[in-house]
């Protein structure tokens, strides 16, 4: 499918504002998050979450120098993921690189907490993401990851988005002055014609039974199984 571009008009810009979902709330960054924050940051294994990441695993001294710095940041625009049951933030992300006029946003800075980690906490706080952009009216929704990053190309791909470019030393990489980037692109056509169907029943717990015996990426075929079975639509 083909976007119509005839009658396209710039995007209005991103404001900061609260996302609110079934299992997450994404609010942005702002002082009542810095405490449970760092704590997710700088928990065990913060090495392994840093990894992909411009900053080194946080002490506090510069934790406080960078929360203040993304706190106020417009672009990238960060937000904390609050786990609703607990009341914790267990990570953060942000919305960044923001093209008004060509439709475009990218997703970045993700932190993770191992509470978030692979839980449909996550898969809704992307969610969440993404449907704003969308319902924005922007064209598409970008990921960009290093080519050696696989958990986040799998994350990305069990979600439906197609890699669609290497980008060779688009960045300076914190451990390496060379590296291979994918650019993970979701459209909003697919979105719309798809994917919200099977995030939306993936996120639910009641279908949790249907994709239990899922193995690997979601292909073509079980997104259109899942579609056909959609009772509801979230758009």
């Amino acid at each position: 499918m083909v976007m119509d571009l005839a009658n396209w008009t710039a995007r209005p810009g991103l404001v900061r504002e609260q996302m609110e979902g079934r299992y997450v709330r994404l609010e942005p960054l702002g002082l009542g998050h810095a405490e449970t924050l760092f704590q997710a940051a700088s928990a065990r294994g913060a090495e392994d979450r840093f990894r992909w990441l411009p900053e080194e695993p946080p002490n506090r001294e510069d934790f406080n120098a960078w929360f203040e710095a993304a706190s106020g940041s417009t672009d990238p625009l960060f937000f904390a993921v609050m786990n609703k049951a607990s009341g914790r933030v267990e990570g953060r992300q942000a919305l960044m690189r923001v093209d008004t006029a060509n439709g475009v946003v990218e997703v970045g800075h993700i932190m993770w907490g191992a509470a978030l980690q692979r839980t449909r906490m996550a898969t809704e706080a992307l969610f969440l993401f993404a449907d704003h952009v969308f319902g924005l009216g922007y064209r598409r929704f970008e990921w960009k990851c290093n080519d050696l990053n696989a958990p986040s190309k799998r994350a990305a791909s069990c979600g439906g988005s197609a890699c669609q470019v290497l980008s060779r030393a688009l960045i300076v990489g914190r451990r390496s002055c060379f590296q291979i980037d994918l650019t993970i692109g979701l459209t909003r056509i697919t979105w719309f014609v798809s994917l919200i169907c099977l995030l939306t029943n993936w996120i639910c717990r009641s279908s949790a039974l249907r994709v239990r015996h899922q193995r690997g990426p979601v292909g073509p075929a079980t997104i259109l199984r899942f579609c056909s079975s959609c009772s509801s639509m979230a758009i």
